[in-house]
């Protein structure tokens, strides 16, 4: 049976930090890496994982990068710290490796998301998947400085079960992250973005809204549906700003 690191990536994650690793306890190592926190989640991590390493944040993709260099095992399965393995997904995950030729070289995972306490059933959500289970040698995160993508080297499969995803636990959380988010991915539009226009500003923002709300059905999630509308129109208005900003240096 192959063998297996989990890797935890974490800032300020306490009210996560003990239920991430218990549902990840199955693997051989459980890894943190850790960008300084300071409300105790290194302490507790410490504890419970196999090892935890601190590393100042840049960007999502070179501190995973850096922590994948840091696995033990070949097989790496990368949860974040609101992020929950199931007992089904556990097992799923234990009889890949159990396999004596593995098919693939990674595999995704689909998530169910809640929301503010609500599960999330449409709103862009619906089927969302990442790629988390992986080999450690031929895969690797993009340079992105947000919503980092993984390069890999080869074939990935589709696993059954999901990650259960505990996203923005309120709204204060979830606008925090956000204004994060449009920072970061200004950065990622510098280059790619020609003169800023109305476009970006009024339409751009407007199409997120819809797409969000009317297109990919937020409206069936109630007032959470129409909160996760409303917001991603407002990110897009707000990478804008901060594009806007940056090309001034007044960030």
């Amino acid at each position: 049976m192959q063998k297996l690191t989990a890797i935890i990536p974490t800032k300020n994650e306490i009210d996560n930090i003990e239920a991430v690793i218990a549902s990840v306890d199955f693997a051989d190592e459980i890894l943190v890496i850790d960008s300084f926190s300071d409300d105790g989640t290194f302490e507790k991590a410490s504890a419970l994982a196999t090892k935890v390493i601190q590393r100042k944040f840049d960007f999502y993709g070179t501190q995973k990068n850096h922590a994948i260099t840091q696995a033990k095992h070949e097989w790496i399965l990368l949860v974040d710290a609101d992020e929950r393995v199931t007992p089904e997904l556990k097992t799923e995950v234990l009889s890949i490796l159990n396999q004596d030729k593995i098919e693939h070289d990674a595999f995704n995972i689909k998530r169910i998301n809640h929301f503010m306490g609500e599960r999330v059933n449409y709103s862009g959500w619906r089927n969302d998947s990442v790629i988390r289970l992986f080999k450690r040698d031929v895969c690797k995160y993009d340079n992105r400085h947000v919503h980092e993508a993984l390069i890999v080297n080869g074939s990935v499969g589709q696993l059954k079960q999901k990650f259960l995803h505990y996203s923005y636990r309120s709204f204060n959380q979830y606008m925090q992250k956000m204004d994060n988010y449009a920072t970061l991915q200004a950065k990622d539009y510098d280059k790619k973005t020609g003169s800023l226009t109305p476009y970006h500003f009024v339409i751009k923002p407007f199409w997120g809204f819809v797409k969000h709300y009317f297109i990919q059905s937020g409206f069936r999630d109630g007032v959470v549906g129409l909160t996760i509308g409303y917001v991603q129109g407002y990110v897009v208005f707000m990478r804008y700003v901060k594009l806007w900003l940056l090309r001034k240096n007044r960030t």
